[in-house]
């Protein structure tokens, strides 16, 4: 079977031929449909993760098929996999047929497609977990979201709206701005990092880029407000002036979904639903299973839409 290799931190992965792998006990043999590239799978390859699998290894944390053999689920199952030491301990999901830890998998409603089942947990979770879990959110209180037509930001804008708040979209240019669902209010950043931003004063925000954007952004959240810190596209580091910060008295929030993970599949079953039936929406870009080099690529891009998703052809 053919599956995506990579023998050294930052060398370009290939395709090769594996052997196949054997039912174990506590693992289920998934037939890949499609497996999601993600930030996560760019810094295990280039060794900025925490661990990673003995080299050569198969990257991936993320994808959907269908069961072909398990103790637990039934042949022809459509699942979703995610986490439990996939492309993170050991081989990932970056194949045509893996096997996996039981606890790794979740059921796939038929009503959503391959491709999005790959690609919904992370960000559907994180926006989720941000917004629910981390901040609290109340209805009626006034949401910040920047980087809001990446994956996490996208959701974290369309769920605080469901949820009945008033919520202040940040995006990049007009073209963005348009992308926007109905109800949210939409403020296209300028030149310079905050330059647009002061008009709007919110209590909570949800910062999905970091650096400087970041740092503009939390200038607007009201005294006693919160800020839920999701990711660092646009830079990994923030300059506070603690005295100005003090008085403002503003909660920083860090979301880790690898300790927050219970709660995120908790809420898959219901976020599936809302996907199945068009109540929310996520972008995905598909590639070839031999593309997963420019995948990557792609993903380190500023002003992407969307996760980028590997397509196993048949």
């Amino acid at each position: 079977m053919k599956a995506v290799r990579v023998h050294a931190f930052d060398a370009p992965p290939v395709i090769e031929e594996v052997t196949q792998p054997v039912l174990r006990p506590g693992r289920t043999l998934v037939r890949m449909e499609a497996a999601t590239v993600g930030h996560i799978d760019r810094t295990v390859w280039r060794g900025s993760f925490l661990k990673h699998p003995p080299f050569p290894y198969t990257p991936g944390v993320e994808a959907a098929g269908v069961v072909v053999a398990s103790a637990v689920y039934a042949s022809g199952q459509r699942v979703w996999l995610r986490g439990s030491g996939l492309g993170t301990l050991f081989d990932g999901t970056w194949c045509e047929l893996i096997d996996a830890p039981d606890e790794a998998l979740g059921l796939l409603p038929d009503g959503v497609p391959a491709a999005i089942g790959a690609a919904f947990f992370s960000p559907s979770t994180s926006a989720w977990v941000a917004l629910h879990d981390v901040a609290r959110l109340s209805a009626a209180e006034s949401v910040l979201v920047t980087g809001a037509t990446g994956a996490v930001g996208s959701l974290a804008v369309q769920l605080a709206l469901d949820a009945g708040a008033d919520v202040t979209a940040l995006v990049a240019d007009a073209a963005q701005a348009a992308r926007m669902p109905s109800g949210a209010k939409v403020l296209v950043l300028g030149n310079e990092p905050g330059s647009s931003m002061d008009s709007i004063s919110a209590d909570l925000l949800v910062d999905t880029v970091g650096g400087g954007v970041l740092a503009a952004a939390l200038a607007r959240v009201k005294p006693g407000g919160r800020a839920v810190l999701v990711g660092y596209t646009a830079g990994n580091t923030l300059t506070l002036d603690i005295a100005h910060f003090l008085q403002r008295d503003v909660s920083l929030l860090p979301l880790n979904m690898f300790r927050r993970e219970p709660a995120g599949r908790a809420a898959a079953p219901d976020l599936l639903a809302r996907l199945a039936d068009g109540r929310l929406k996520l972008d995905v870009q598909p590639f070839a299973l031999e593309s997963a080099a420019q995948a990557m690529d792609w993903i380190s891009q500023r002003g992407h839409r969307g996760r980028a998703v590997l397509t196993m052809g048949r």
